[in-house]
């Protein structure tokens, strides 16, 4: 260690959370680039990480999206019994009756 410590604003802790997501690096080569310990970098990720796909979980939203889940689920099933009674009749039809 140094023996200094440093600091540094929240602006900065910011761009370099975004800057962490931003690359394909892991975090412990970007703490050695950025001169700055893994662990410091860990504790910035777990203050200032920001999804921007998609808000962080909640139980509603975790049983919204189970919902639409078990829905596709039936959707897909139904299809499926449909393409089962397409086959049956397209062979029922296919064959010429002597």
């Amino acid at each position: 260690m140094s023996g200094t410590r440093k600091s540094y604003n929240d602006e900065f802790k910011k761009q370099t959370v975004k800057y962490i997501q931003e690359q394909t690096k892991t975090v412990a080569e970007l703490a050695q680039e950025l001169d700055i310990p893994a662990k410091t970098l860990h504790q910035w990720l777990g203050k200032y990480r920001q999804f921007q796909s998609e808000p962080l979980s909640s139980p509603e939203k975790v049983k919204e999206l189970e919902r639409q889940l078990k829905e596709r689920d039936r959707q897909l099933a139904d299809l499926a019994e449909e393409m089962e009674i397409l086959k049956k009749a397209v062979h029922i039809f296919s064959n010429p009756k002597n």
